[in-house]
């Protein structure tokens, strides 16, 4: 090769004999990315030292710095797909879900003892952010909850009654929409909703003040992360969420109403009274009772998440990702374990 161009051509397809000469003659400035990219080329052609031709006040030098500090581009081990690859990567698996949850539950332990603290000082609680924060991911989510668990409800409605006019009973619809809205659709959906809309939005949020270093900034200040940071959207969402998942229930109701009215002829007094006459008020507590706890996986999961974030875009997608699949996972298994719980209980 004659010019550093012609080394940067042909990186990569040709294979240079040993003692090869570089023309440096004619090169102009020469910085530390371009030395590396030489060096790069001498590596993989085991032609190293070079011979250089000609005068160049940094070349050599340069080459020789780099050369130094830099490693050899070891090749990749081949990866096998067998019974033993198999069973690494499920060892992996399990070790990453065990270290995810221990540290979950020990960001759990922080929070909870953060606002009992606050809750000891209330004066050092931030009110404004509070009450900010519960418009942001309570009242604005109102629309979309209802919307959806209206829906919901009329679904479930129109399955009801196909399933159940087999056998005419059409008018046990009620006690369907009420047992599952109450106890189940209501505050699951609710749930589900708000692991999708706002705990995204609190990780990328929080990542984006991690990437800008403002949290590092608050720390040079004397202000705690918990305290400015996660503990008004925890307390925020553990208010707001009952209050959401109540108007999802509401809603749900309302759907199925909506199709006892039109496709049943179940007028909505009918649908009401029977209703309160067939479904215990329990079932509407068991399905509050969801709620608060929700709430705080929620925004426990997305402000974890957004601390967690690194200084790259790429970071702040995979922690919001990250971030909605486990807020998910957590509303399913927990309710999971909350119908245990209550099945035990014979409720």
């Amino acid at each position: 090769m004659a010019t550093l161009q012609t080394v940067e051509a042909g990186f990569g397809t040709t294979r240079l004999p040993d003692a090869a000469g570089i023309d440096v003659s004619e090169l102009g400035k020469l910085d530390t990315a371009g030395a590396f990219l030489i060096d790069r080329m001498l590596r993989a052609s085991n032609a190293y030292p070079p011979r250089l031709i000609g005068v160049h006040a940094s070349a050599a030098s340069l080459l020789e710095q780099v050369h130094a500090v830099s490693d050899p581009c070891e090749p990749a081990p081949p990866r096998s797909h067998g019974f033993v690859d198999m069973l690494e990567r499920i060892g992996r698996g399990t070790v990453a879900v065990f270290t995810e949850v221990t540290a979950t539950l020990a960001f759990l332990g922080e929070t909870m003892f953060t606002i009992a603290r606050l809750i000891v000082q209330p004066w050092k609680l931030r009110w404004t952010s509070i009450v900010a924060v519960m418009e942001e991911a309570g009242l604005n989510a109102m629309p979309i909850v209802a919307f959806l668990t209206f829906f919901v409800g009329m679904v479930v409605a129109f399955i009801g009654a196909t399933s159940l006019r087999d056998f005419d009973l059409e008018i046990f619809t009620v006690e369907l929409i009420g047992y599952s809205m109450l106890r189940e659709f209501g505050v699951v959906l609710t749930g589900i909703v708000l692991a999708g809309r706002t705990n995204s939005s609190f990780t990328a949020q929080i990542g984006t003040m991690k990437m800008r270093q403002e949290i590092d900034a608050m720390l040079t200040l004397g202000l705690k992360p918990m305290d400015v940071i996660v503990a008004p959207r925890v307390i925020a969402m553990v208010v707001m969420t009952p209050i959401l998942a109540f108007v999802a229930t509401l809603a749900g109701i309302a759907g199925g109403i909506v199709v006892g009215w039109t496709s049943l002829d179940i007028n909505p007094g009918l649908f009401i009274e029977r209703m309160r006459a067939s479904v215990p008020l329990d079932q509407f507590w068991i399905g509050m009772s969801k709620a608060p706890v929700f709430g705080l996986v929620v925004a426990l999961i997305a402000c974890r998440q957004g601390l967690m974030t690194g200084g790259s875009v790429q970071s702040l997608g995979h922690r919001t990702t990250t971030s909605v699949v486990q807020a998910i996972f957590a509303i399913i298994v927990i309710d999971a374990l909350f119908a245990i719980f209550y099945m035990e209980l014979g409720i």
